[in-house]
């Protein structure tokens, strides 16, 4: 039975252009993604969403909150938690600028897609509800683009929380896509007193789902997920707890995994190196 990996038809013919030197690959976007977490009677639970079909990347896949860089996150905040020298070293960069606009990209994109703000007015609180239609004005400009996160943090007198992260993984988009991502993803816990909220205008369906129940979907090919999705979801698995998940997350690689393609004959051969799951030979017919 076939599983629920995603896999665009258009590229078998970009992996054979890049192969002919007839494709520069884009440069990849910084990006950041949230696995938000809480416990439940059978273990952990993630938030998920399903991208709307409609979507040119990845429609109907499930994902995590997550999206791309702002060129306005690296601007100064209210910070708590581990330096930003400490970040940099964890997220694999010399410049403490990159590692807070990660920082802040997931923070901000998981208020903006989820509702959940890991952030609070001192270095050991959290906001609690942030459903109030003052919070969605705020959610709403922020993904407008009209309001940096910066000055929403600095209007509302709050710090961001990153000791609430931990980095848990790093995925590149591969270099025959058009659209390419260099992806950190995060755990953390949801906060006491808030809950996600159905807001993304990227996606149709919100769930929270156990790691092993979204595995098991996918392997019987009813949730389509990306490769990413999947290894992540898998590594979550082990764990009884979201406090064991977190207390897990300093022990993960962050070595980039980035997709390879060679030509075999007429077919294209394509892995991601350490994930031998996701392997696809590709047929002028189509993947198998």
């Amino acid at each position: 039975m076939p599983n629920g990996q995603w896999y665009p038809p258009e590229w078998p013919d970009r992996i054979r252009a890049l192969a002919a030197g007839e494709l520069v690959p884009a440069t990849p976007k910084r990006a950041a993604t949230v696995m938000l977490l809480r416990d439940g009677t059978d273990g952990p639970a993630v938030h998920m969403l399903r991208r709307r079909t409609s979507m040119a990347f990845a429609g109907g896949a499930y994902a995590y909150p997550g999206g791309g860089v702002d060129p306005r996150d690296d601007r100064p905040v209210g910070w708590a938690g581990p330096s930003l020298e400490t970040w940099a070293a964890r997220l694999g960069t010399d410049d403490t600028a990159v590692a807070q606009a990660v920082v802040c990209a997931a923070v901000r994109e998981t208020f903006e897609e989820a509702g959940v703000l890991l952030a609070g007015p001192t270095a050991d609180t959290v906001v609690g509800d942030t459903t109030g239609d003052d919070w969605e004005a705020d959610r709403q400009g922020l993904v407008d683009r009209d309001l940096s996160f910066a000055q929403f943090l600095e209007r509302r007198s709050l710090v961001l929380r990153s000791d609430l992260l931990g980095a848990w993984a790093r995925w590149i988009t591969p270099e025959f896509e058009q659209r390419r991502y260099d992806t950190w993803f995060f755990v953390a816990a949801l906060p006491e007193g808030q809950r996600t909220r159905d807001v993304s205008t990227e996606a149709d369906r919100t769930a929270w789902i156990r790691p092993a129940e979204a595995i098991a979907g996918y392997d019987r090919g009813e949730l389509l997920m990306m490769p990413p999705t999947v290894a992540t979801l898998r590594a979550l698995e082990p764990h009884a707890t979201v406090a064991g998940t977190l207390a897990a997350a300093s022990r993960q690689s962050l070595d980039p995994v980035l997709a390879r393609a060679r030509l075999e004959g007429g077919d294209v051969v394509l892995s991601w190196p350490g994930h031998e799951e996701f392997t696809k030979h590709v047929s002028r017919g189509g993947p198998r």
